[in-house]
């Protein structure tokens, strides 16, 4: 079976659970709607004794690229939809009760990366990169970032990847413990298959004890970094930083910070 939500694709076959963001034209770009219908998704089948493992994945050439500023009004601050969505999603992914794979297909920016590592095993292709892009317009990372990179990579990584807003290829991203696993772009539809239904045919007990110890003893501080990066992001998207640095990106040149 499978939804009709704009945006976003459901699919349950043989035990799995697929959630697929379904925007390629925006490089699966994220709204508010398209964070809740994930949410959505992952809450619905949470209590599916039929589904045993899930994947989430981009379609197209990216698995998801970040907000999608190329709509953003920057009239007068942003409200605290998107980042309300965005906490809510990487929590109910870290919250479902079976393994989700993190099928990282190209590019995850931006909150993709927070998607990304709200799953038990994130695997990409080996053209894939991460990048925690926020800087870049004048904001932090959300979508629990600073709690969900730092747990894998360390404080120092952490904070280059969060400040200097620079590019982590997936086998770099690999080496730093940041994913689980990179395979070869032709290869990668298949592996990831392979590796749902292994998932799918284990122990979905086990699994799922496993899963919350091991997020529970490396993710102690993910509510409260919801909570931190709500009220600075809140502060920053009323900031003139902000509207500079979206402006930059639409009209694609360097922003001019500090000078609002």
């Amino acid at each position: 079976m499978s939804s009709d939500i704009p945006g976003v694709d459901t699919t349950v076959d043989d035990g799995v659970l697929r959630v697929t963001l379904d925007r390629p034209a925006r490089m699966n770009a994220v709204t508010t709607e398209t964070l809740d219908a994930v949410a959505d998704a992952f809450d619905k089948y949470a209590g599916d004794a039929e589904v045993r493992a899930a994947v989430l994945a981009g379609a197209g050439r990216a698995f998801c690229t970040g907000a999608d500023l190329g709509g953003e009004n920057v009239s007068g601050p942003p409200s605290s939809a998107t980042i309300d969505a965005a906490n809510r999603t990487a929590a109910t992914i870290r919250a479902f009760p079976r393994p989700v794979i993190g099928a990282v297909n190209g590019p995850a920016a931006g909150v993709g990366v927070s998607l990304a590592l709200a799953c038990d095993l994130t695997v990409a292709t080996a053209s894939s990169y991460f990048l925690l892009a926020f800087t870049k317009v004048g904001l932090m990372p959300d979508g629990g970032a600073t709690a969900l990179v730092a747990a894998s990579v360390g404080r120092a990584r952490a904070l280059k990847m969060a400040l200097l807003a620079e590019r982590l290829p997936a086998r770099e991203a690999l080496a730093a413990g940041l994913i689980a696993d990179v395979y070869p772009d032709d290869e990668f539809a298949a592996t990831v298959d392979a590796l749902a239904r292994r998932l799918a045919d284990g122990p979905s007990e086990a699994f799922h004890f496993t899963k919350d110890a091991v997020n529970d003893a490396t993710l102690t501080e993910l509510d409260n970094a919801f909570a931190r990066e709500r009220t600075g992001q809140l502060d920053l998207l009323a900031a003139p930083d902000f509207r500079e640095g979206v402006a930059a990106f639409l009209e694609k040149r360097p922003a001019v910070f500090g000078r609002g």
